[in-house]
């Protein structure tokens, strides 16, 4: 039997357990979003700005408590209002949109793999198999790695804006890459590429502001630099067509804004949350320099032995197998036949060389770029996973290339992965989520019948509460969350506001100054580990 009719025989099989695989992989990033609650600050004061929005059908000025938030852009509210407005106000509704990008971000990457073989698969091609089937099979090991990676599973599940930022830098980048290695100018492979690029910049600049284009274009710079290699005339016009389109793009929401609010708008959104936030510490995130240099391997989980050995490959084996084809071909070169066989091979291998250097300069410009930052979270790195994830998957690709056992090894610990994700969702992520969140606590409140009492933070700010005690908290002139020092700033606040009673969220540790208090009657609803409720009126 031939090798094409064992290829073709197979075709059906290999098709049916991909299929399996993307029926799983979407389960997963739907199952459970609703059944925990949001947790931390972020997911429950982003839920509650879309909240407001799309309570006043507003969809440009963002509002926490009724006072203007120009921290972030509009597309992770905009999500969230139209999950609303299909869902209803709930959990599920404000993580919809990032499962739903996370997914994009997957396919994204299938896409760049579909499009792209390596060059082993090439070869293969060269010996009259169809090189639509490798190309199929390396895209989708590349998804079926990206998607079971922890990082894609754990920011895709998380209603805040880095997933939300990583969908449209990737699917900008895979735009770019194809129309880098297109060999003819056709509008699939050349001219529509290309303007996905500069089009998902400007979707990019809506998700978190300029980082959306500043890490774009970092990223192809670097790429050219590594590459050795000037950018054609082709690229070098298209950054004035091109940044008109992406500015045209984030103009639906940046124009109205800057209509609205003037230099208020670009004083706090542009200088205070983007530059300022960048060289100093003034919101509170420090981390050292090497801050991300172990969050981003923690993000590879499980594939994390494979994305070092795929580095290694690279750095000790990439630089001299490109001499030694250089060498060979120059040999040859007086053999025609001999000359095309291996000016072809070598023309497979230039591209996964290609495509190893540009992730590689996709994963090292924002490593460096938030390194430097005065201000670091984990998930700003999140933009470099994808490229962490095309190392990776071109080197297990190569890996179980050479037997089904290793191929059944690497599908195992997918799935095993995507079960222990379900299964620590189902079990064991609502006891870790009661610390980080007060539903509980103010639903006690609420059962009770306490529906409508002001909340007061006493010696804490909980801005998870911002979505569930929502018209409720008591904000300073500034519109951010008053912090009270002390019982007596509680009695007097409970007088100001002619009260007969507030609820007070209040550090364990702090619950007794409460509750041996002479100015005040207390009475404790719930706890959640963290933090106590209590009812507080005046003596």
């Amino acid at each position: 039997m031939s090798e094409i009719t064992k290829t073709k025989k197979q075709r059906p099989k290999t098709s049916l357990i991909w299929w399996i695989f993307a029926f799983v992989v979407i389960a997963v990033y739907f199952f459970g979003l609703g059944s925990l609650p949001l947790v931390g600050p972020d997911e429950a004061r982003y839920a509650q700005i879309a909240r407001e929005m799309f309570e006043r059908g507003d969809w440009i000025t963002p509002t926490l408590g009724g006072f203007n938030w120009f921290e972030k852009p509009a597309l992770l509210y905009w999500l969230q209002i139209v999950s609303y407005k299909l869902f209803g106000v709930l959990e599920f509704a404000a993580r919809f949109g990032s499962a739903v990008f996370g997914l994009l971000t997957i396919f994204s990457l299938w896409i760049l793999g579909r499009s792209f073989p390596p060059s082993h698969q090439a070869a293969k091609a060269q010996n009259n198999l169809e090189s639509g089937i490798w190309n199929l099979e390396f895209a989708n090991w590349l998804a079926l790695i990206s998607a079971s990676s922890i990082g894609l599973l754990v920011f895709s599940r998380g209603a805040s804006f880095d997933i939300i930022l990583t969908f449209p830098i990737t699917a900008s980048l895979v735009g770019f890459f194809i129309f880098d290695q297109s060999n003819k100018k056709s509008f699939t492979t050349y001219h529509l590429p290309f303007t996905v690029f500069y089009f998902f910049i400007g979707i990019a600049l809506l998700a978190k502001g300029l980082v959306g284009i500043v890490l774009p274009l970092a990223i192809v710079g670097f790429y050219y630099l590594l590459s050795w290699k000037l950018p054609d005339k082709t690229f070098v016009f298209s950054l004035f067509w091109g940044t008109i389109l992406s500015l045209l793009v984030a103009s639906i929401w940046y124009a109205p804004m800057y209509l609205t609010h003037g230099w208020t708008f670009i004083d706090e959104f542009f200088i205070q949350h983007h530059f300022a936030r960048y060289v100093s510490n003034k919101y509170q995130h420090p981390q050292p320099f090497y801050f991300f240099l172990w969050v981003l391997p923690l993000m590879m989980l499980p594939w994390l032995p494979f994305f070092l050995a795929s580095l290694w490959d690279f750095f000790s084996r990439q630089d001299a197998k490109a001499q030694s084809k250089e060498i060979m071909l120059q040999k040859n070169a007086n053999k025609k036949k001999l000359l095309k066989n291996n000016s072809e091979d070598f023309s497979a291998f230039s591209a996964v060389r290609n495509l190893k250097i540009f992730a590689l300069a996709w994963l090292l410009a924002p490593l460096m770029f938030f390194s430097f930052s005065g201000s670091k979270l984990p998930g700003y790195i999140l933009p470099a996973l994808p490229a962490a994830l095309i190392l990776t998957a071109e080197y297990i690709y190569r890996f179980v290339e050479k037997s089904r056992k290793r191929k059944i090894f690497v599908q195992i610990v997918a799935l095993a992965t995507f079960a222990f994700v379900a299964v620590a969702l189902q079990f064991f992520a609502a006891d870790f989520a009661r610390n980080e969140t007060v539903k509980n606590l103010i639903e006690t409140a609420d059962t009770q019948g306490y529906t409508n009492e002001k909340v007061l933070n006493l010696h804490t700010i909980s801005h998870n509460a911002e979505f569930y005690a929502a018209g409720r908290l008591i904000r300073g002139s500034d519109g951010k969350l008053k912090k009270f020092l002390g019982v007596s700033e509680v009695a007097e606040e409970i007088r100001r506001e002619g009260a007969t009673d507030v609820l007070v969220l209040v550090p364990l540790e702090y619950l007794q100054q409460l509750t041996d208090s002479d100015l005040v009657e207390s009475k404790v609803l719930n706890k959640n580990g963290e933090l106590a409720i209590v009812l507080v009126k005046n003596k």
